[in-house]
């Protein structure tokens, strides 16, 4: 809440009306079904081809991503927020509804992108995850959904417990994994050994 000219102005008026949310929430579902028959086509599992689907898998084995959540789902959430910053800057005069939309249209770029052959290369030869496949089309979903709630978080919560939330995430997950997103995108675009040996020895 804020004073100008008019006296007190609701802070909810400074948003688009909330009404004009819908249409970018079914945008948003619309997204999300493209991207899983998009990765359907690819041929990526439905779930994970052990069989069963666990709502929590926190091994890094070859259960890893197929599941409905573990450790890297930190970092979805952590995109959420950075994706709401983003579109918040890019798309201030947008309804959250069309922002969240092209959230979940970057997200699911980045899940196809995950789960093409060359990423999927790039993860064996450059980070520890050498044994891995891919992700189920479960798993994707989830990691939509992960980053949808990141996208929720920060849309309502001041932006120092934002920052402290992420920053605890990429934390927890340093701790007990030895990785997060920040050593993620490094392995990723300039592998340094020492980091992937002393990821390799937990």
């Amino acid at each position: 809440m804020h004073f100008g000219k008019g006296g007190v102005q609701s802070a909810a008026m400074t948003e688009p009306q909330k009404g004009n949310n819908r249409p970018g929430y079914i945008l948003t579902i619309i997204v999300a079904l493209v991207a899983a028959l998009t990765l359907f086509l690819m041929q990526r599992p439905p779930i994970c081809t052990c069989g069963h689907v666990d709502l929590w898998h926190g091994g890094l084995d070859s259960g890893n991503s197929q599941h409905i959540a573990d450790w890297y789902s930190l970092s979805h959430v952590i995109h959420g927020f950075l994706f709401y910053a983003l579109t918040r800057l890019a798309l201030r005069r947008q309804p959250k509804g069309v922002r969240l939309a092209v959230a979940v249209a970057i997200e699911s770029a980045w899940e196809i992108l995950e789960n093409s052959p060359f990423i999927i290369d790039r993860y064996r030869t450059a980070t520890i995850a050498l044994g891995y496949s891919g992700d189920s089309i479960l798993n994707s979903m989830s990691d939509i959904g992960m980053m949808s709630l990141g996208f929720a978080i920060a849309a309502r919560a001041p932006v120092w417990l934002t920052v402290t939330l992420a920053v605890a995430l990429e934390l927890l997950a340093l701790a007990v994994i030895r990785d997060n997103l920040t050593l993620n995108i490094l392995m990723l675009t300039y592998p340094v050994d020492a980091i992937r040996d002393w990821q390799a020895a937990l």
